[in-house]
């Protein structure tokens, strides 16, 4: 039996740009089924359209074979379809039960007051049926990344939901929690959940799947078993051309030391120390990764050395001068470049054009304004110029960036702090939620900046990406240096996951004194 079927979905938006063009997707009940596709591929459009977020322009939707109108979430749930996005939607204040029930909470008292007892209940029978344990009276706040997951699916199974659709559930995931979630998923699929599972990642797509179906420009490129297609056929037929899933990286030259971070520490607004003595240097022509789970002070320690978070202690000195304390406006006449992690956020401004945004670090200066005026010849040379060498698929250097797919998004991104001069390169999970194509050409880029003399600092929670790019790298858990490995050979996935859980460290002492060469 189906459990879904979308047949020949269109959707145009009101600006005229097609997401999806006579999509078909099809899933079968209690089977666990890929969806992949580049950034721009129609992927994040369909699955919008199935839990009622999007209204398809024509099409039909059938669930458990019978036509169906989704014009809402609300009535998405109520067909069984519950939806887990990439970014967890929890109340941190809140207890785990609380979380869960929240819109649909037990009451006592003649319907005047919450009943905790029974919410507790409620959840922990859920979790149990499921296989999904969670501790139910502890709040969100500081629970590790898995089970903050773990609440995210219990949310909508408690719900009824018989249609799963998982956005990128791995993307801050170790590897072994990531084993414990497809664990989870297959006993899910074994009771007749159905699963549908949104990632990049090929490796983890080919191990959890039963089928794939494969978008691209907003089409289907065909439906597959996982045993008959290759991660290299899929990548290919995706992007519509040869992939290099492994970057070839030169050895390092590494020169002058660029930064040097002594004793860093931060105490949260809550008053939480998130930095906890954090030392390291970081020279010229080298790449150092840095590997935790997130929430274990990586998003902190890019804040302070980027000049976009303030109070903590101790020294941070950048070419032979102490830069604590100094701003991100600052910090850019110095010389740092920063990929952020959220680049909706900080990255870009998505209403400006992509010409804006390629000169916003810039704008005042020669050759693109005088004293008091801007040029605007040269700003749209130098976009059409970088729209060409960073591969931004455009139409013109004046379309609005938000108008863009993420990986083209990220480009600008890149485009503009590789072309900045820096010395220093803060790339904070530059690949995170963009295609196979897009994440080989960054990577490739990051290399190229590397063999240019620039000192690269990548903050990512993709492993794959820390052992493939990184000289030297630090694990990072509960705000301290936990390992150093100044080579990665030999070093696999799971050898840096035990450093994140905390399972294995390394001497303090020894640590500090490796990593500040």
């Amino acid at each position: 039996m189906k459990a879904v079927q979308m047949i020949n979905i269109v959707k145009v938006y009101p600006n005229g740009i097609v997401a999806n063009n006579g999509v078909n997707f099809e899933v079968e009940v209690g089977e666990i089924h890929s969806l992949v596709g580049e950034n721009g591929a129609g992927k994040t459009t369909l699955m919008k359209i199935l839990f009622g977020i999007e209204q398809p322009t024509q099409g039909e939707i059938r669930i458990f074979e019978k036509p169906v109108h989704i014009s809402s979430p609300h009535d998405a749930i109520k067909l069984g379809i519950g939806m887990v996005h990439q970014h967890f939607m929890l109340v941190p204040s809140l207890t785990v039960a609380e979380n869960i029930v929240l819109g649909m909470e037990p009451t006592k008292a003649w319907g005047t007051t919450i009943d905790m007892d029974r919410a507790v209940e409620m959840v922990n029978e859920v979790a149990e049926k499921y296989g999904l344990p969670v501790p139910a009276k502890e709040v969100v706040l500081d629970l590790p990344v898995g089970i903050k997951q773990r609440i995210e699916i219990l949310k909508a199974l408690i719900r009824g939901a018989k249609i799963l659709i998982l956005d990128e559930p791995t993307a801050v995931l170790t590897p072994q929690e990531t084993e414990e979630l497809f664990v989870a998923l297959k006993n899910l699929a074994k009771k007749g959940m159905t699963i549908i599972f949104i990632s990049h990642k090929l490796n983890e797509v080919k191990e959890i799947s039963d089928r794939i179906t494969v978008l691209r420009d907003g089409k289907t490129m065909g439906t597959y078993r996982v045993e008959d297609v290759t991660e290299e056929e899929i990548s290919r037929l995706m992007v519509g051309r040869d992939v290099e899933l492994v970057i070839d990286r030169p050895p390092a030259k590494p020169g002058r030391v660029v930064l040097q971070v002594k004793d860093l520490s931060y105490y949260r607004e809550d008053g939480v120390r998130v930095l906890k003595g954090v030392s390291f240097s970081l020279r010229s022509g080298e790449i150092l990764g840095v590997a935790g789970v997130e929430g274990n002070g990586q998003r902190e320690l890019v804040e302070i050395l980027t000049g976009l978070r303030f109070g903590a202690t101790g020294s941070i000195v950048l070419n032979g001068e102490e830069v604590l304390g100094l701003t991100a406006y600052d910090l850019r006449r110095k010389k740092v470049a920063h990929i952020p992690e959220d680049r909706i956020e900080k990255g870009a401004a998505v209403k400006a054009s992509i010409a804006e945004n390629l000169i916003s670090d810039r704008y005042y200066k020669r050759p693109f304004s005088g004293r008091l005026v801007l040029f605007p010849k040269k700003v749209i040379e130098f976009a059409k110029k970088a729209i060409k060498m960073f591969s931004i698929k455009t139409d013109s250097p004046l379309t609005e960036v938000g108008m863009l797919s993420g990986g083209n998004m990220q480009k600008v991104v890149v485009a503009r702090e590789f072309t900045s001069g820096a010395d220093l390169l803060v790339a904070d999970q530059p690949t995170r939620g963009i295609d196979v194509g897009s994440t080989e050409f960054v990577r490739k880029k990051i290399i190229e900046v590397r063999d240019s003399g620039v000192a690269v600092l990548l903050v990512s929670a993709d492993l794959q990406e820390i052992l493939q790019l990184s000289d030297r790298i630090i694990v990072m858990y509960k705000g301290e240096i936990v390992g150093y490995f100044d080579k990665n050979e030999g070093l696999t996935e799971e050898d840096l996951g035990y450093y994140m859980l905390g399972v294995k460290r390394h001497d303090p002492d020894r640590v500090k004194e490796a990593a500040l060469l």
